[in-house]
């Protein structure tokens, strides 16, 4: 096939529209509704269950009346008939759960803010999606309305490896996440976006403010997404004293020390009954927060750009603690931020939480869930990894359940970066060795980036969704397009689209406007197809005083070509073909001017692209010969 064909047409319908410009910028007419949230919950640790209510204050922003909106119910996958359980394979997979859950819901109230407005408890259950009905519509352009209901789930044991609860010697370690009724987005793509909540398909949310209590056993320390709002109440004058301390210590300071796990005496305020948590956090997707009595309790200062400060901090089980495991998540945590900060964006909030948990990796706003079991490089990189998702798809609020590769890629691809730049490369990162891939990125059953997480086979999608974008990305910046460009197109992404819902082609759009490049042969090539690269050399040919160095296209995807000429003397020099040497064909000559002799030519000689025949990236070799 001609490469011509899948690479050099037109990619996609990108035109701009009022809503989302050409440029790839929101246009003057862009808008996105709000949900502000307030709840109040209370965790009983005889049932295992959560309950309490919920009061959603919602803006619709939109050009158009909405007679209803939809919810999301994400504990009801825990549920046998739920469509997430009845699509598990019966070998299980990484997101089995729970089949003795769901959530019970009573006294919903829904109302349009106005005089005299009539009140609503019109609602139907469908899987993991909730719809409510106002009784009058809720009016276009700035019209509010406000959702209220109680609700009460058992928190399940295993949760999808997202949320759950795990037994450790001290005590239980709840992870609290998708735990409260929560509003779907509306959009100018879909509209309601209602799509199941099965498995591999994480969340699309929208912005809104957060004000929430947690009731807890006494003993339980609860650690959360947001800014605790009562410390007073619920720590002891000597944990508010270290707290002060660790705000100014680049080293972490105990809050509670492994000694003091059980020293409940000493370590909490009060020595019976419950305890509530107060926790608030403005202009995020959404809120987490863990609960034990059985957590060790560090924290350090975050340094930020702009000389700004935030907290690091980790909970985990006296299982997990030592240097060579959870002893430095602090400081895992506290310079993965710093790195992204200073790269990238300036962290937004004010904690960032590491949770040890049995949970393999999770993210959500300024917390997440790992593994108490991780150690060393793996702890490492797992935590980088959760707290690089703070940027996508916290800040740049991607639709994760169908849009996987704009979170899980574009965040691993940032993770190979940090993983450089932690203590001088103590951790090792081979991502930018693409040709250790090749076997998967010419498995006959491989799948396209672009493919949805839910509908990629399990054994496709650390590939498709993490590291094929990676990849895409890498070789954008070391080969494509250089650092310089990259990094400001990149920024440029984030900065536009923070606290927004940018879609594959708003990125496309605002890269190739920000770079100054027409891209849409590698957007379509490696995203959303699943073609290969292949650039050789045919030969290199004296030419009067010069060499004519012959090139074709095995793959399908085109890409410009860097050639590393050595001389007689042992120098080496390097010069780039542009991707357009491929426009009329798969074949070109390229006239190489020298003055000396050459000795060898080599295609790609850091081996940064993904080529997937090296047998022929240099001359002179083997099969060159008769």
């Amino acid at each position: 096939m001609d490469h011509r064909d899948a690479a050099f047409t037109e990619f996609g319908y990108r035109q701009g529209s009022a809503y989302r410009t050409a440029s790839g910028k929101p246009g003057p007419l862009y808008w996105q509704n709000q949900a502000d949230y307030k709840i109040d919950v209370t965790l009983d640790e005889e049932r295992h269950t959560l309950k309490g209510n919920i009061v959603i204050n919602y803006k619709n922003n939109s050009p158009e009346d909405l007679e209803f909106v939809w919810l999301y119910l994400e504990q009801n996958r825990f549920t046998p008939d739920s469509r997430g359980t009845l699509t598990t394979p019966v070998q299980g997979n990484r997101y089995a759960g729970d089949i003795d859950g769901g959530y019970k819901i009573e006294n919903l109230k829904a109302q349009v803010s106005g005089r005299n407005q009539p009140v609503s408890n019109d609602y139907f259950v469908s899987d993991t999606r909730m719809r409510v009905t106002f009784a009058e519509p809720l009016p276009a352009n700035g019209g509010e309305a406000s959702i209220a209901m109680d609700f009460e789930f058992k928190i399940p044991e295993k949760g999808m490896d997202r949320m759950g609860r795990v037994k450790v010697k001290d005590g239980f370690i709840y992870a609290m996440a998708q735990w409260y009724p929560k509003v779907a987005v509306f959009d100018d793509v879909t509209g309601w976006n209602t799509d199941p909540y099965l498995g591999a398909g994480e969340f699309y949310l929208g912005y809104g403010d957060f004000e929430y209590k947690v009731t807890v056993p006494f003993d339980h320390i609860v650690v959360a997404s947001g800014e605790l709002m009562n410390p007073n109440q619920v720590l002891t004058r000597e944990q508010e004293r270290r707290m002060k301390e660790a705000a100014e210590s680049d080293e972490r300071v105990y809050i509670i020390s492994p000694e003091e796990i059980t020293d409940y005496s000493n370590t909490r305020p009060k020595q019976e009954g419950t305890q509530t948590w107060h926790f608030k956090m403005n202009n995020t997707r959404d809120v987490a927060f863990a609960s034990s009595k059985a957590f060790i309790w560090d924290a350090a200062r975050i340094n930020l750009p702009s000389g700004k400060k935030a907290m690091a901090q980790s909970v985990y089980p006296r299982e997990s603690d030592g240097d060579e495991a959870w002893g430095r998540s602090t400081e895992y945590g506290k310079a993965s931020v710093e790195h992204y900060s200073e790269m990238w964006y300036e962290y937004p909030y004010p904690v960032a939480v590491n949770v040890a948990a049995e949970i393999n990796g999770m993210e959500y706003p300024g917390l997440n869930f790992c593994s108490f079991r991780s150690k060393g490089s793996s702890l490492w990189g797992v935590t980088d990894h959760e707290f690089g998702h703070n940027w996508f798809p916290m800040i740049v609020g991607t639709n994760e359940r169908r849009h996987a590769w704009m979170d899980e890629g574009f965040n691993t691809f940032i993770n190979y970066y940090s993983y450089l730049a932690f203590n001088d490369g103590e951790y090792t990162n081979n991502l930018i060795q693409t040709r250790r891939y090749i076997n998967q990125l010419t498995n006959k059953d491989r799948e396209p980036v672009a493919t949805h997480p839910d509908r990629t086979q399990s054994n496709n999608l650390g590939m498709s969704a993490y590291f094929k974008p990676a990849l895409g990305l890498i070789m954008l910046r070391e080969y494509v397009i250089g650092h310089e460009r990259f990094d400001k197109a990149f920024k440029s992404y984030i900065n536009t689209w923070a606290y927004k819902h940018p879609q594959p082609n708003d990125f496309f759009n605002h890269f190739e406007n920000a770079v100054g490049e027409n891209l849409d042969w590698y957007w379509k090539g490696w995203y959303y197809s699943n073609a290969t690269i292949d650039i050789g050399i045919d030969g290199v040919y004296p030419y009067g005083a010069n060499y004519v160095v012959s090139l074709s296209n095995n793959g399908e995807m085109p890409m410009p070509v860097l050639l590393e000429i050595t001389y007689e003397d042992g120098e080496k020099e390097r010069r780039t073909l542009p991707v357009e040497i491929w426009f009329k064909g798969n074949q070109w000559n390229h006239l190489l001017r020298v003055d000396k002799k050459v000795v060898s030519v080599e295609i790609d000689p850091d081996k940064v692209m993904a080529d997937v025949n090296a047998a022929n990236d240099k001359w002179p070799s083997a099969i060159y010969a008769d």
